[in-house]
C-alpha cells in the first residue's frame, strides 16, 4: 500500500480569489475543498442543503481562518431560486466570484430492474441538473464581471466504468463529464475554464457509515495504490484546476484514481 503523504502547506495558489463550494458541509470532498481553498489564500462561500451541518462546518472554518474569509449560504441545488440566491449572496458578501466548485451529488444502490422513476429522477436532478443549474448561474456572473473564472465539477470514475446498482449515478456522472466539455466550449471566448475531477474512493467517516465493509474492500482493491484517497488529496487536484497553474486546461476530466477505464 502506498502510504498517505504529508498534508500540504498552502502556497497561495488561490490568493485573493472568491471560491463557492456546493455540498461543503460534513467530512467529504466538498468540506476538504473549502479548507484547502482557504489555506491557499481564498475567501470561501460554503453551501449545503443541510443547515445544521453547514453551520457546524462554518464555525470550524471561521474559528481557524476568521469570519472575514468564510461565509455560509444554505442551498438546495434542485431549487433554481436557491441557486440564484447562492451566487447573488456570494457576490453581495465578497464583491465577485472567481471559482465555482460543483460538489453536490446524490447516489444510492438499486438494480435497474427495480429502480423507480422517482429514484432515477432524484439522482439525476441533484447530481447532473444541479451541476448545470449552479454552473449556469456562476458562468453568467463570470461573463457579467468581464470574463475569466473557473468551474471545477466533481464527476466520478463511475461515469466511465460499470458498477452494479449504479445506473442512475453512472448516467448522472457521465453527464457531468459531457456537461463539463460542452460548457468549456461555450464559454472559452470569455476566458472562463471548466474542468472536472473523477475520483473513485475518497474515505471519510460518513462514507464508512453508509457503505458496507465488503464494498469498501472491493473498491480499495481496485486501486493500484492499495488504499482509498483522502478527501484532501482530491481537493488538491480541484485547487490546481481552479488555480492559474491550470490556465491552459479546459474541458478536461482528470481521474483522481487508477480506475479511469
Amino acid at each position: 500500500m502506498i502510504p498517505i503523504p504529508t498534508y500540504p502547506q498552502g502556497r497561495d495558489l488561490l490568493r485573493d480569489k472568491v471560491v463557492v463550494v456546493t455540498a461543503a458541509a460534513g467530512t467529504g470532498i466538498g468540506s476538504a475543498v473549502a479548507q484547502r481553498a482557504l489555506e491557499e489564500g481564498a475567501a470561501v462561500v460554503i453551501s449545503d442543503w443541510h443547515a445544521r451541518r453547514l453551520g457546524e462546518r462554518t464555525a470550524e472554518l471561521t474559528g481557524r481562518f476568521g469570519s472575514g474569509v468564510v461565509h455560509e449560504i444554505a442551498c438546495d441545488v434542485t431549487d433554481e431560486l436557491q441557486v440564484k440566491a447562492l451566487i447573488d449572496g456570494a457576490v453581495e458578501r465578497f464583491g465577485r466570484i472567481d471559482v465555482l466548485v460543483n460538489n453536490a451529488g446524490l447516489g444510492g444502490t438499486r438494480s435497474v430492474l427495480e429502480m423507480t422513476d422517482e429514484e432515477w429522477s432524484r439522482v439525476l436532478d441533484v447530481t447532473l441538473t444541479g451541476t448545470f443549474r449552479v454552473s449556469r448561474a456562476a458562468l453568467r456572473r463570470f461573463v457579467e464581471q468581464g470574463g475569466g473564472g473557473a468551474v471545477v465539477n466533481n464527476a466520478s470514475v463511475i461515469g466511465w466504468r460499470a458498477q452494479e446498482g449504479q445506473a442512475h449515478y453512472a448516467a448522472a456522472k457521465a453527464g457531468v463529464m459531457a456537461l463539463t466539455r460542452s460548457c468549456a466550449a461555450d464559454v472559452a471566448e470569455h476566458g472562463i475554464r471548466v474542468n472536472a475531477v473523477a475520483p473513485s474512493l475518497a474515505m471519510h467517516p460518513f462514507l464508512a457509515k453508509v457503505t458496507t465493509d465488503e464494498l469498501l474492500a472491493e473498491l480499495t482493491a481496485r486501486e493500484v495504490s492499495g488504499r482509498a484517497a483522502q478527501p484532501w488529496e482530491v481537493a488538491n487536484v480541484i485547487v490546481f484546476l481552479a488555480s492559474e497553474y491550470a490556465s491552459y486546461l479546459t474541458g478536461e476530466v482528470i481521474s483522481v484514481s487508477s480506475q479511469h477505464a
